[in-house]
């Protein structure tokens, strides 16, 4: 079985690799996490016209019709560049619409969100950490939605919210909807904003397919992908840094222990690609190992991603926890990859119990 990217992945990832150098260097980035809501307009649409509001999204609806795996190797770029904006979110509510949704929704919304004309995001975790579907206490009755949601990306901009309710189901919600309530929170990753969502008798429409363990398994392969995208970037900062700081009239780099310290780092996280390429190709591919692939991806990659964030900041001393270094973006986003939909010791019981462990 070959492993490798195809081509077009490769050619993917370098269009991406490319749009993000030009667009979204650090300066930019700065400027777009300091602002207000840290959502840059001109940048996400410059994405959407790369077609990437709407990768896994049905040709016949408007999207390129591509796999998770596709959307993965998007995301690891993301990573790299610490790219903020409502991605994340907005591919999994395309995902749920895509595996779940009903004739009419995916003709009502598909096209709108594929095309960036509408901005999709999910509601799934709950105040008690609930990720699991199973936990979730939203309640549906009679077409309304009461409950309440935390930590949604980017919840204030959406137009569409797809909400994880009691039961494991998940209902649509629009911006329009009376009893919603959208509230800003503050959260430690500045290139990932959150909201709290308050649901009171907000009209819904129910997704008829029972689709929001495939979408929280999604998720969890998409933050894979970002924490090998995000810890990629730290070694070659940790690496370039090395090769430049001096200390006693020579690089620090030709100290053995800092030698040994970059050689782990490095082989720490190179093996672990693959991890989340088989969890994202699972997915789509070999349904009876997606969960528990999913489950083991985040739960290394995230944790190999808090790591090489200490790691980076000890190479480069001091001046690794000022604001000034930039190590402190990838720092906090770490954090953001390790929590966001379960810590990895969640995952790895989860892991254990599927395994019958």
């Amino acid at each position: 079985m070959d492993f490798g990217l195809s081509d077009e992945q490769e050619l993917l990832q370098e269009t991406v690799r490319g749009f993000v150098a030009k667009e979204c260097p650090s300066p930019k980035l700065r400027e777009i996490f300091e602002g207000q809501d840290g959502y840059d307009a001109t940048l996400w649409d410059g994405m959407v016209k790369m077609g990437l509001g709407g990768l896994v999204v049905p040709e016949s609806y408007g999207g390129a019709g591509l796999e998770l795996l596709d959307l993965a190797l998007v995301v690891e770029v993301l990573g790299e560049g610490a790219v903020p904006g409502p991605f994340f979110g907005h591919s999994l509510a395309t995902l749920a619409l895509t595996l779940g949704g009903s004739p009419e929704q995916k003709e009502r919304w598909l096209p709108q969100l594929a095309s960036g004309e509408a901005l999709g995001t999910v509601a799934l975790g709950e105040d008690n950490q609930a990720w699991d579907p199973a936990a979730w206490t939203a309640k549906v009755s009679e077409g309304q939605v009461t409950g309440e949601k935390a930590y949604v990306p980017y919840g204030e901009r959406a137009d569409l919210i797809i909400v994880g309710v009691g039961g494991g189901g998940l209902v649509a919600v629009t911006r329009e909807s009376s009893g919603l309530k959208v509230e800003p929170v503050n959260g430690v990753d500045r290139t990932r904003r959150l909201a709290r969502v308050t649901l009171q008798s907000a009209p819904c429409e129910s997704l008829p397919e029972a689709v929001a363990d495939r979408v929280r398994d999604a998720g969890l392969v998409l933050l894979a992908a970002d924490a090998f995208g995000g810890a990629s970037k730290l070694v070659s900062m940790a690496v370039e840094y090395a090769k430049t700081r001096e200390q006693f009239g020579q690089p620090i780099a030709q100290f053995q222990a800092v030698k040994h310290r970059l050689a782990d780092m490095i082989t720490e996280i190179e093996p672990a690609r693959g991890l989340y390429w088989y969890a994202a190709h699972a997915f789509d591919r070999i349904p009876d190992e997606a969960e528990r692939a999913a489950a083991l991806a985040k739960a290394h990659l995230s944790d190999c991603f808090m790591q090489l964030a200490r790691d980076t900041v000890e190479v480069h001393g001091g001046i690794g926890f000022t604001w000034e270094s930039d190590v402190q973006i990838w720092f906090k986003r770490a954090m953001f990859d390790r929590t966001f939909l379960g810590a990895p010791a969640y995952h790895l019981e989860r892991v254990a119990q599927l395994a019958d462990w």
